[in-house]
């Protein structure tokens, strides 16, 4: 398992539990004892430290390489998936994945932000940064959501959209604008899940849902911490600085209502128990799924207008 920086002192305790696993399998020494002692020592150090990270610390945590992606959501949550791909104008962008499938017996359409895993994956996906064809993608398949009354779920994890020459030839702002339009106007119920790096225009091309959730120790945020601190500080190492003031946990969101619910962690992050994290995840669209459904169509596109206009007109909490 990967360790960030913060979590050394756990590595050690985990590393020494290995080693006198490792000499009870060789000289079949009895260490039960021992080995109990330091993972109780383990857990109640992961407990304490992931109970009072700092935004920054959950910014590692979000981007941690070994976190359940998007492609693990689909597999986990959603049946008889039929993946889907092209914008029908320019052509297929890895970045978003898509399709159609069943929900706990539901059909509905599936859309997320997909960065891969390995060096071969996150090539082709593209670190999960959408090019215009990406978006346009997300647009089609939210009008067929839309079309044949099926429910969208959203799966974000992306450092932003591709800011690449190409991607802005072809449209990169506009394309954006037109998916960000889609949510708004599909009649369908739309639930939406910040599993990991919620990054600016591209991560809001598809959370603009009835209902936003987030992981714990997810981040949502207009900007990166570094960029910001390029901007602001002409100084990447105020990186730390600016997580702080970006207001980018769940936490922070949940206070200002720009997110609806936060869906918790295993202790120690979605990385360490991906199928307990999947069951949170499945609980809580399952929870707001059954509510919205019940809501006439009209409604729920009125209801989902209002309450993003309501944040331009400084109506938060």
């Amino acid at each position: 398992m990967h360790f960030l920086d913060f979590e050394k002192p756990i590595a050690e305790l985990e590393g020494k539990i290995a080693e006198l696993r490792h000499l009870s399998d060789t000289d079949g020494m009895n260490i039960a004892e021992e080995v109990a002692r330091l993972q109780t020592k383990v857990e109640r150090d992961l407990t304490s430290t992931y109970a009072r990270l700092s935004p920054w610390q959950k910014t590692l945590v979000a981007r941690h390489p070994d976190r359940p992606h998007t492609v693990d959501y689909i597999k986990a949550l959603i049946t008889d998936f039929m993946p889907l791909a092209g914008d029908r104008g320019f052509g297929e962008d890895a970045a978003v994945v898509g399709g159609v499938g069943r929900f706990k017996g539901r059909s509905v359409v599936v859309i997320g932000l997909e960065k891969g895993r390995d060096t071969e994956t996150r090539l082709k996906h593209n670190f999960g940064m959408a090019r215009p064809e990406g978006y346009r993608k997300a647009k089609r398949l939210m009008e067929l959501g839309d079309r044949f009354s099926l429910p969208i779920l959203t799966f974000v994890d992306t450092a932003g959209a591709y800011p690449g020459v190409g991607a802005e030839e072809r449209g990169q702002s506009e394309a954006i604008a037109r998916s960000i339009e889609a949510c708004l106007d599909v009649r369908v119920p739309l639930i939406a899940t910040v599993i990991g790096e919620g990054g600016s225009g591209g991560a809001i091309a598809l959370a603009v849902g009835n209902v936003v959730l987030m992981l714990e120790h997810s981040i949502y945020s207009v900007i990166s911490p570094e960029g910001c601190a390029s901007i602001l500080w002409r100084d990447g190492n105020q990186a730390k600085s600016a997580a702080e003031a970006l207001k980018l946990t769940a936490q922070d969101l949940e206070r200002l209502g720009i997110i609806d619910g936060i869906v918790p962690e295993p202790v120690g992050g979605a990385h360490r128990a991906p199928e307990a994290t999947f069951t949170a995840v499945r609980d809580a669209i399952d929870s707001h799924l059954t509510q919205l459904v019940k809501i006439d169509p009209s409604q729920l596109r009125a209801r989902r207008r209002d309450k993003f206009l309501q944040m331009g007109r400084g109506g938060l909490g």
